[in-house]
């Protein structure tokens, strides 16, 4: 629990410098609560730092009564080095001024550095960080995804302060920052299963086993309306080995039917990879 919270600090204190000398300087606003609290900063001159606390708490309230008190906990650490972070940097020195690309580039990547730093070790730095995470509970959908989803609405918002062309900018940024939180959530290697009916089984497992060094689980199966008798082969590899498993299966059993899934994360069992030769 230290050491997420010590994470959680971190992650709030690099998204507020990411806002306070790249996005803010520049007219380009956050998303989120965040991005809301910036456009009721400009819009009534109130300290940014009050308004991402205040404005986040009945989001906090949500994530401990739907999700747990050791989430709230983490997110209020979180938050509250954000909010305490802008106020400091208030005066930080802007590292990229006019170059509209690389403020939306550089800035979402600081962002989306901070915000999933947080989310990775339990925490959010947004109210609407803590809404997706309870929502990727009940659909079929990321968290970052959500967060870009519900974020388009944020942005209508802030047009009406920053103009179409600082929303745009906004959302442009915050894209980037999605796929940097997705980077640090999932790293950058992860895994990936593959799912393989062929009527070489045998000759498929030890391939895999000899030229990759990955064990695999071997399952007979049968067409529902041929109902031929086929072999499933699941084999969880390394993102980077990926080109190598299609080559092998494409020399094995060019017809063979074969999925790919993404995985997030891989623990217990065989995962570990045998020496090969």
């Amino acid at each position: 629990m230290g050491l997420k919270v010590i994470m959680n600090i971190i992650g709030g204190l690099i998204a507020a410098y990411g806002l306070e000398s790249v996005l803010i300087p520049n007219s380009v606003s956050d998303g989120g609560i965040t991005g809301l609290s910036i456009v009721g900063s400009k819009t009534f001159g109130l300290p940014l730092g009050v308004l991402i606390a205040v404005l986040n708490i009945p989001f906090v309230y949500l994530g401990y009564k739907q999700i747990g008190k050791s989430f709230a906990i983490l997110s209020v650490t979180g938050i509250a080095s954000l909010a305490v972070g802008t106020v400091v940097m208030h005066h930080v020195p802007t590292i990229i001024d006019g170059d509209t690309l690389l403020v939306t580039v550089v800035g979402g990547i600081i962002l989306g550095l901070g915000m999933g730093l947080s989310l990775r070790n339990g925490g959010a730095l947004d109210g609407i960080d803590m809404l997706a995470v309870l929502l990727s509970r009940k659909l079929p959908f990321g968290t970052s995804d959500l967060i870009l989803f519900l974020n388009i609405f944020v942005f209508i918002v802030v047009s009406t302060v920053f103009g179409l062309q600082g929303a745009v900018l906004s959302a442009i940024a915050y894209f980037i920052a999605s796929k940097v939180i997705h980077i640090v959530e999932e790293g950058l290697s992860g895994s990936k299963t593959f799912k393989i009916i062929t009527s070489e089984p045998e000759t498929m497992v030890e391939t895999i086993r000899d030229r990759l060094g990955r064990g695999a689980t071997l399952n007979k199966v049968q067409g529902a309306y041929s109902k031929d008798s086929f072999y499933e082969i699941t084999c969880v590899i390394n993102r980077l080995e990926e080109r190598k498993m299609k080559d092998i299966i494409q020399e094995i059993d060019p017809n063979s039917f074969i999925t790919v899934y993404d995985v997030t994360e891989v623990k217990g069992g065989n995962f570990q990879k045998r020496d090969i030769h």
